[in-house]
């Protein structure tokens, strides 16, 4: 039996009958429920524009009340019967339980997981782009309604460019190219936040709420003792417009994103949430934004504590809210946003404009219209969770992600004879925290790149080549090299993971790393037959041996392919599916 296109879809219905979804669901905050006894407030009349909504409800807060909601953890307001709420959820490539805001501890155990975006981005398909995030609102409004979540405002998609290969957090990101970037943020946007493909008008309402991300030229996290706190780019007012904006100005003007988040890097000095010219002059006055800006996390406080740009606690908090920040990553204004005000460096003008954005918000998400059971999104259920459909698409996105780039003799695909197969790598049997990348959520059910090849050859085996995974420091060469040598066909699976690129952790090496090379050569020049090479990896690697190596017939580059990438590399391999991709007379690779 292989995995072919119908084999995989039953496949998928398996999986699905592994789930379980046994708990109670409970209810989902709200507020403004008219059944109640409770007093019925202007800010609940669903009849009146959004903007008075918010504005009779801001008018009804005192000092404390404001500054505490100016955090991305806000208490309820018991006297109004308002929820707490919590700004930061993830959704980077699926519904995660990465922020604070996501929980699958009820009826809902999992989400669906789907590839890294530099793979989904390998594509070049906005239109899958958009029905994947379509998904992940979907899903997030679902858990939502579970009463699994307390707030419905995902900090993705990330439209920074990916400009230096060493970037740990390229990974995130849809690549090198601001128009690429550009076009995947508004795809992203639009599916997240409930709109259609096309555009059209948006209504008010929000299936959830989409937040660009890191405003503007962020692409440093740690190297050599650079950090992203204290980084300061100097940046060109044409670079600035032509590389770094693009994303940003197409993810507002035609995404219509509800949320975007300044980074902690400054630009040419100034750091980016306190910069006026950034946030309200261009995002708001220039490109018409009308959403909420928040911090990354943490960023309100190093613009004293370690950029030293303001020379107290209260300028800092000063400075991002005169710039035009509406909400805080953090705890610095709950530790200094009263003492800024009595010291009459915060204005409670400028905290009414924020609270008004802030609000408005979760008034478009209609979390403050009553029981949101009885309103749009707001019977989307736990079946439309790790459905068959969103599985599908998952696999549809690893398998249009992967790249062929080598395949002399046309190697590829294996025969599907039920071949003896050899598995042999640090991630030939990778588990969730390699396949899914990073801000990945509980995935419905991963299925390994092993477990994939089982499907279609019985006789496969398995052997990791180094002893403590991608760091490859320690190889079992002998060991693999034995493997190779009684098989029909040998897969050498290699690459990175997360402890080689990540968020704070930038590259400094772009080969393979550790004896990962040296296993390649060996396992290659031992084999009956030229191998194949997978890489999983977000970042790029110089593979320029494996490239001149007759011995390798064949590679193709996988990213992090996501829950069902052992099945989309599986069919990729044997042939079930094929990338669009043909071959010049210099056998290189021409895209169709």
């Amino acid at each position: 039996m292989t995995l072919s296109h119908f084999s995989a879809a039953i496949f998928i219905s398996f999986l699905l009958l592994t789930l379980h979804h046994h708990a109670e669901s409970t209810q989902p905050p709200y507020s403004c429920d008219s059944s109640s006894n409770s007093p019925y407030y202007p800010f609940c009349n669903t009849r009146l524009p959004i903007s008075k909504r918010a504005q009779d409800l801001v008018s009804r807060l005192t000092l404390d009340e404001k500054l505490a909601q100016l955090v991305n953890t806000a208490p309820a307001i018991p006297r109004l019967g308002i929820p707490s709420y919590q700004w930061w959820s993830e959704a980077l490539h699926g519904v995660a339980d990465a922020g604070f805001g996501i929980r699958f501890n009820g009826t809902i155990k999992s989400a669906t997981s789907f590839p890294q975006v530099i793979l989904t981005a390998a594509s070049f398909d906005p239109n899958l782009w958009y029905q994947i995030s379509k998904t992940i609102g979907k899903e997030a409004r679902a858990v939502y309604n579970a009463g699994q979540a307390t707030g419905m405002t995902f900090w993705a998609p990330n439209i920074n460019v990916f400009r230096d290969p060493r970037w740990g957090r390229g990974q995130e990101t849809a690549g090198e190219d601001p128009l690429m970037n550009a076009k995947y943020g508004v795809a992203y946007v639009r599916g997240l936040q409930g709109d259609s493909f096309e555009g059209g008008k948006l209504g008010e309402r929000l299936q959830a709420s989409a937040c660009c991300k890191h405003f503007t030229a962020y692409d440093l996290d740690h190297w050599k003792g650079l950090d992203r706190f204290v980084y300061d780019a100097r940046v060109t007012s044409q670079d600035l417009a032509d590389t770094y904006q693009p994303p940003f100005q197409s993810c507002i003007e035609q995404g219509r994103a509800s949320g975007i988040m300044c980074a902690y890097n400054r630009v040419n000095g100034v750091p980016n949430c306190a910069n006026f010219n950034l946030l309200t002059k261009t995002a708001r006055q220039q490109w018409k934004f009308d959403g909420y800006i928040t911090s990354d996390c943490g960023a309100v406080s190093i613009i004293h504590d370690e950029q030293g740009y303001a020379k107290t606690a209260e300028d800092a908090i000063a400075d991002v809210f005169r710039a035009g920040m509406d909400v805080e990553c953090g705890d610095y204004i709950t530790k200094h946003g009263k003492s800024a005000v009595s010291q009459k460096k915060l204005p409670i003008s400028q905290i009414d404009r924020a609270l008004q954005n802030l609000f408005s918000i979760r008034i478009r998400l209609g979390l403050l219209d009553g029981n949101p059971t009885k309103l749009p999104f707001g019977t989307i259920g736990p079946d439309q969770v790790c459905s068959k459909q969103s599985l599908q698409l998952a696999l549809e996105a690893a398998r249009d992600g992967i790249v062929l780039l080598k395949n002399t003799n046309s190697l590829l695909p294996l025969p599907k004879t039920n071949p003896t197969i050899a598995l042999i790598g640090p991630n030939a049997n990778a588990s969730s925290k390699v396949f899914l990348g990073n801000y990945y959520g509980r995935p419905c059910n991963l299925v390994t790149l092993l477990q994939g090849f089982e499907g279609y050859a019985k006789d496969t085996v398995y052997h990791p080549g180094c002893d403590d995974g991608p760091q490859c420091a320690y190889a079992q060469i002998e060991g693999a090299v034995e493997v190779a040598k009684k098989v029909d066909y040998v897969v050498l699976v290699m690459g990175l993971d997360q402890s080689q690129e990540r968020e704070s952790h930038d590259r400094e090496y772009l080969g393979l790393p550790g004896k990962q090379e040296e296993l390649i050569k060996s396992v290659a020049r031992a084999s009956k037959r030229p191998v194949v090479l997978v890489l999983l990896c977000g970042g790029p690697v110089d593979i320029t041996s494996a490239k001149f190596d007759d011995k390798v017939g064949g590679i193709l580059w996988a990213g992090y392919p996501g829950e069902l990438g052992g099945v989309a590399l599986a069919q990729v391999v044997f042939g079930d599916h094929n990338p669009d991709w043909t071959y010049t007379s210099n056998n290189s690779m021409k895209y169709l």
